[in-house]
């Protein structure tokens, strides 16, 4: 294919499970040159039962195929609704990740998009880099560091995704590229929102705590705090990652607490683990930048606020969109894959050596 630039639609579904994020970037899978249209689609209640009853599950399962379908479907109304793409990054919905045992798996299949879609799909990022010996997590890293770039920064600085989980990219942009010895460091730092959210959906109905009020009225349990940060994973060192369900016991040590303080506790254990997180950085970054749901938790910005050693913004206040960058990173490395370029490597998920997964489905028709 060709080596300049070209416009790529990228879509995501997270472990928040709220939806489908798309985007189109332009991109030659280095830098970036130019945003595009986005689009988001909404989960229905009952499709996202259909996921929720899937989480934890394998290839063959019961539930599999129907939160497959599910998936499917969803992309593809829109992906369909997103004009002038000349190739689609499909990640698929993550249901299990367990990469130094079973592997990972995400639900969705690239064909069945190329067919629908008539484009190139380039999907199932994780695979190679967990079995070549990887954490196949986090994998927005490199395009980050496209990001920082864009935005014209000049010293280290730190992406910070809060979604179901937290994980947080340093980034050096002093480097010509992200493949470079010392140009980032990536790792999950612990739950995101998904603790919360599942709190707030059992306990009230709702999808998640709006603005944080709810947590914001509360008073936290620094015992339960502390008892988080001691788990065996925040003393590994990085790369390393997690599967949205590996804190899903906070649910029991927070459930004889009112909701308020029950929320204000599972904010200050991802705040928590956040700063915990941010002693392993190479060096200190010079600005925290967030993106994912949790940037609009007042109660989660707050926190981080008072913790952290260095500004804390939204990547609005750069001129990035938080909604959307996980969506362009797999238009990202799209490219990427296409080109036979990297998109992960040792110091973002251990794997031994620079890695380019994925696969490209073509449309059969």
């Amino acid at each position: 294919m060709m080596e300049g630039p070209i416009w790529v639609a990228g879509a995501m579904s997270g472990t928040s499970l709220d939806g489908v994020d798309a985007a189109l970037l332009k991109t030659d899978g280095r830098r970036i040159f130019d945003f595009g249209e986005t689009r988001y689609r909404a989960y229905r209640d009952e499709e996202r039962e259909v996921i929720r009853a899937a989480l934890g599950c394998w290839p063959g399962d019961a539930g599999v195929e129907a939160a497959a379908e599910v998936v499917e479907t969803a992309h593809a109304a829109v992906l369909s609704r997103l004009s002038g793409a000349e190739m689609i990054g499909f990640h698929g919905q993550t249901l299990a990740h367990d990469p130094r045992g079973r592997g990972t798996h995400q639900a969705g299949d690239g064909q069945v998009l190329a067919d629908v879609l008539g484009l190139p799909v380039v999907w199932d990022f994780r695979s190679s880099d967990v079995q070549l010996g990887g954490e196949g997590a986090p994998l927005a890293p490199y395009y980050h560091f496209a990001c920082a770039q864009w935005i014209g920064a000049e010293e280290p600085l730190v992406f910070l995704n809060l979604g179901g989980v937290g994980n947080l990219t340093w980034v050096d942009p002093r480097f010509d590229g992200p493949e470079q010895e010392g140009a980032v460091l990536a790792f999950d730092t612990g739950p995101g929102n998904a603790p919360l959210d599942d709190l707030l959906r059992a306990r009230r109905g709702v999808a998640r705590d709006e603005g944080g009020a709810l947590a914001l009225s509360g008073v936290v349990d620094q015992g339960i705090v502390a008892a988080a940060l001691s788990r065996p994973f925040m003393s590994r060192m990085p790369p390393k990652s997690l599967d949205r369900n590996d804190f899903s016991d906070l649910s029991d040590r927070v459930a004889c607490m009112s909701d308020a303080d029950a929320a204000a506790t599972l904010v200050a254990v991802s705040v928590a683990c956040v700063a915990d997180g941010m002693t392993l950085c190479p060096a200190p970054p010079a600005r925290v930048l967030v993106c994912g749901g949790g940037r609009h938790n007042a109660a989660m910005m707050q926190g981080l606020a008072q913790a952290l050693p260095c500004p804390v913004e939204p990547v609005e206040a750069v001129g990035l969109d938080g909604d959307m960058l996980e969506a362009q990173a797999f238009a990202f490395l799209a490219v990427r894959v296409a080109r036979k370029m990297s998109t992960s490597g040792p110091m973002t998920t251990g794997v031994a050596a620079q890695v380019g997964g994925g696969r490209i489905s073509r449309p059969r028709v």
